[in-house]
Order: structure tokens, then sequence, then C-alpha cells
């Protein structure tokens, strides 16, 4: 068999592992929280800084690790990535108190983050012919891991404890690391910068700033529905494995977004219709939350996990507004660095809002209001205008 076959099909493991591990460490450590607080004496004040380190990561490493793959190469970046997400995942298992777990949810998220960034790129080098096919399978894995990721921890949990149920997925992402490294030295070098880089996409626009709201009012919703929803739902009066399967439910919604909202978006000219159900839909899960938490609990996961589909329209919009593949790579580093940026204050302040008053009601209050500024971003980011160069 042909070196470059063999490296390909390496490649092509490694992105599938990568991508798989790219939620399980978020959601798979969402129903241990209370477990590792008991255990380490932290409260809803530490458990939301984590939420916020992992949005926070993923903003930084919009900004950062496309130059450092220009500098490194993809591949090399790639390993560097899963390393640090291993190590930190290792940590975060091993952690003998709330500081090293901060330090440890960092060193993993800025791997998380990284490999967030340049997975796409990488498809795109190495398997043009095949685009659409591996970047379904790209997306389809991360919501995999995303949904499977809940399910498994818990029982891991009940068996041997949390730390192992915490730790158990850095196997897998050992072994895309040592894929990764074997790739690297079999792999193209670092591409030299370009002669004439194209202009930096202006964010002074009503476009650009619509996309960058609506990541992060997104963000915002998504990480602390993520971070607190099964804290919410035990608070309710909901088990451990009740609210973990709702959590789980939750991700898996995406699975349907991935399929269905980036075709529906580039068939409509405008497709603010998109964003006005999903925060109806929103709404009415916040507003059920007020009123029946538990009775109503499986509608509320649903009317959430389908109200969060203004993720994938968001990057589909990018892809379909910018002029080409350069001006999507800078818009895309743009709008996720500030939206993620905006969108990480949210699990740490409705932590510590919900330490202060005791009850959910004030931060379900307030995550609705945030709705009205989704749907003047939303109004702005779907205007079918092309994004302007600076």
């Amino acid at each position: 068999m042909p070196p470059p076959v063999r490296l390909h099909r390496g490649i092509l493991l490694a992105v599938a592992l990568t991508a798989l591990n790219l939620r399980t460490a978020v959601t798979g450590f969402s129903v241990l929280t209370g477990q590792a607080g008991d255990d380490l004496h932290f409260g809803p004040v530490v458990a939301g800084a984590i939420g916020t380190i992992v949005t926070a990561c993923f903003a930084l490493a919009a900004f950062a690790a496309p130059p450092l793959a220009r500098r490194l190469g993809l591949e090399r970046t790639a390993a560097i990535a899963v390393t640090a997400t291993t190590a930190g995942i290792l940590l975060r298992a091993a952690a003998w108190s709330p500081a090293v777990m901060i330090v440890a949810t960092v060193i993993a998220f800025a791997g998380v983050g990284a490999a967030n960034v340049i997975l796409i790129p990488i498809v795109k080098q190495h398997f043009p012919q095949r685009l659409h096919a591996i970047s379904t399978m790209y997306m389809v894995l991360l919501q995999v891991g995303q949904l499977a990721a809940p399910l498994l921890a818990l029982p891991l949990a009940h068996a041997y404890g949390w730390r192992t149920a915490a730790g158990a997925w850095a196997v897998v992402t050992a072994v895309a690391a040592v894929l990764w490294f074997v790739a690297v030295p079999r792999s193209s070098a670092p591409a030299a910068p370009a002669a004439a880089p194209p202009p930096p996409v202006s964010w002074r626009t009503p476009l650009v700033l619509g996309l960058i709201g609506l990541m992060a009012m997104t963000t915002l919703h998504v990480y602390t529905l993520v971070t607190w929803f099964p804290a919410m739902l035990e608070d309710a009066g909901l088990s451990t494995t009740e609210s973990a399967l709702l959590l789980s439910w939750f991700a898996g919604l995406g699975l349907i977004a991935a399929f269905v909202v980036p075709p529906l978006t580039t068939r409509l000219r405008n497709p603010y219709p998109i964003v006005a159900v999903c925060v109806a839909l929103m709404g009415i899960g916040y507003a059920g939350m007020l009123t029946a938490p538990a009775g109503g609990a499986f509608a509320w996961a649903t009317a959430f996990g389908l109200g969060v589909s203004t993720f994938p329209l968001c990057l589909t919009l990018i892809a379909a507004r910018a002029a080409d593949s350069q001006s999507a790579s800078r818009l895309s580093g743009l709008v996720q660095g500030v939206g993620y940026g905006i969108g990480c204050v949210g699990p740490l302040a409705l932590g510590a809002i919900h330490q202060v008053s005791g009850g959910w009601n004030e931060t379900y209050g307030l995550l609705a209001a945030t709705l009205l500024i989704t749907l003047g971003a939303g109004w702005a980011a779907c205007r079918p205008v092309p994004v302007p160069a600076d």
C-alpha cells in the first residue's frame, strides 16, 4: 500500500477521534460536577468558572491557533493540541484542590479550542475531494461524543468514582495524539506565508456585528445550559440519572440541527425565520423552567436542544457571506473569537447569581431577556449582503 494512502487513513482516524472528543470533556463532566464539588469542597462559583474557562479557551484559540498552525504546520499543531487535552483531562481527574481543577481545565480546553479551529483546514488540505463527506462526519462525531459522554459518565462514576469517569476519555485522546505525531514527519511542511495576504475583514458593519452578537448569545445559552442544566433539573426534584439523560437529549438534538439547518440556510435568501423560531423555542423553555421545571422537563430540554440551532446557522452564514475561503477563515476567527469571549461570562455570572439568590428563577429571567439581543443580532446577521473587507 502506498505511503500516502496509509498517511491519509491515519489522519482520517486522527480527525475522527479528535472530533469525537471535542465536547466529551464538557458534557461528560457536567454531570460529575456535584460529586467533584463535594470531594474537593467547591460550590457554584467554581463550577461556573469551569464552564466559563471552556468558552474563554475557545475564544483565545480562535485567535491563537491559526498563526500557530502557520508556524508549526497543521498536523504538528493538532498533535500538541490533543496532547494538551489528554494532559488536562488526566490532571482534572487527579485534582486535589479547586485550584488544580481550574488549571487542569485551562490546559484541557486550550487543547480542545485549538483542535476545534484547525480540524476543518486539515480536512480541506488532506481530503479536498471529500470535503463535504468528511466535514459531515466531523460534525456528527462531535455531536455523538457530546451526547454519549454524560450517558457513560454516570455509570462509570457509580462503579469506579467520579475521577475514573472524568479521566476515561483521555484514553481516546491519547490514541489520537499518537496518530497526529506519527503523521507529522510524513506530512507536508508548513506553508510559506502568502506574499500578499487578503485584507482583514471589517468588523464595523451591521452584518459582522450581527454575526458576532448571534454567536455570543448562542454561546452564552449553550454553555450556561451545558454547565448548569443538570443542577437545575436536580434542584427541581429529578434524579442525577434523569438529569444526565435529559442533558444527553439536549445535546443529541444538535444532530438534527447539523443536518437540517445548513442546507435550509443556504436555500433561503434571508434565513431570519430560523432565528425567530429558535428564539421562540428558547423562550418556551425558560418559561417552562420557571413554571413547571420537573413536570415538563423533557419538553423544555427539547425546546432548548432545538433552540440553540442558531449555532450551525451562524457558522453557515459565515461561509455563505464571505467572498472566498481566506475571507471565511478570517471572518470565522473574528466571529468565534469575540463571540466566545462575550459568551464565556454566562456560566460564571449565572452561577454566582444562583449562589447569591439560592434559586434559578433570576437566571431564567436574565437568559430570557438576552433573547431580545439574539433577535436583533440575528436580523443584522441574516441580511443577504456580502462581508466587506477593511
